[in-house]
């Protein structure tokens, strides 16, 4: 039996009491977050802590069982909320420092490492690592924080955007590996909501649309008629390759032979987003495989630990 343990620290602060915590890990968000739920009374008397932290301190976040911490979350606490009779912290990681303004700037004919070198040397501190390639007609900023520009383009690109130390990492989606974990329907899998699907029954057409300068529409598509259609629409790109390189990365994606969805587990085995899941199951050993895993909330309570875990396509 093991025994929960944890320790937060916001600002200078550790924090002595707590209700729950629930961290979202994503590649598909363009930052990781954390909620931190006190209470909000102790002994009959509300709990006073706006005068003690502020937007902007640093968030530590460590959990584990029987005194063996992990670090679970690094971040800067975004903003307090109060509502509910209960006291929420809400905090994001270091893609918190991009919500900064930044100069307004015309591109004409830029690459998104051409637009991302600019946000980073707007907010100082960080440097860009890029190998994902997207191509925009114009790009234009005008009245934005380097988190609206980081956003617009995880968006519209799809790329992996996130921040490791003082570097900001954009790579295309699933190419990625950054650790790896394994999963067992008779070990340690708590609950499954797990789907096992043939790519046959995956029928999907891609179809991604663009708008150049002019106003015309570019469309380009991948996949096959006849069941789910998935649109996306990006305004100042008019390069067909990029819109059919996108077209097709978003089919292999959509239609796979495998798993979707999500399994949950406990704090062991540490799980985190860009991991390779592999995930076995002794009576059905034919649906064994490795997936990439896209999401992992962690929740953490006097109840104990847990880990749901959503994955994306068999790799």
């Amino acid at each position: 039996m093991y025994d929960i343990t944890w320790k937060i620290t916001v600002g200078k602060y550790k924090l002595m009491m707590l209700d729950s915590v629930k961290i979202v890990r994503s590649v598909e968000q363009l930052s990781d977050t954390a909620e931190i739920v006190l209470p909000g009374t102790c002994f009959n008397k509300a709990i006073e802590i706006e005068s003690n932290i502020k937007r902007g301190d640093t968030v530590l976040i460590q959990a584990g069982y029987d005194g063996e911490l992990v670090t679970e979350f690094e971040g800067y606490l975004e903003s307090i909320s109060t509502d509910g009779g209960a006291i929420k912290l809400n905090c994001e990681d270091a893609v918190f420092q991009f919500r900064k303004p930044v100069a307004d700037k015309e591109f004409v004919s830029p690459d998104v490492k051409d637009i991302l070198s600019y946000i980073c040397s707007q907010v100082g501190e960080f440097t860009l690592n890029c190998d994902y390639s997207f191509k925009y007609d114009k790009f234009v900023i005008r009245g934005n924080t380097g988190y609206d520009i980081l956003k617009k383009i995880q968006e519209e690109s799809k790329a992996n955007v996130y921040i490791k130390g003082k570097v900001l990492q954009v790579h295309p989606q699933y190419q990625e590996i950054t650790g790896k974990v394994k999963y067992s329907f008779q070990d340690n899998i708590e609950k499954s909501e797990l789907e096992y699907k043939d790519a046959r029954d995956r029928v999907v057409e891609v179809i991604v649309e663009g708008k150049g300068k002019d106003g015309k529409v570019i469309r380009e598509s991948a996949g096959a008629t006849g069941g789910d259609q998935v649109n996306i629409k990006i305004d100042g790109v008019s390069d067909k390759a990029t819109l059919q390189s996108l077209a097709k990365e978003q089919l292999k994606v959509k239609s796979y032979t495998g798993y979707s969805g999500s399994l949950t587990g406990w704090l062991i085995p540490y799980c985190d987003a860009g991991y390779k899941a592999t995930i076995e199951d002794k009576d059905y050993e034919f649906k064994n495989g490795d997936y990439y895993v896209l999401e992992v909330e962690t929740t953490i309570s006097s109840a104990g630990g847990q880990r749901k875990v959503t994955v994306g396509m068999k790799i």
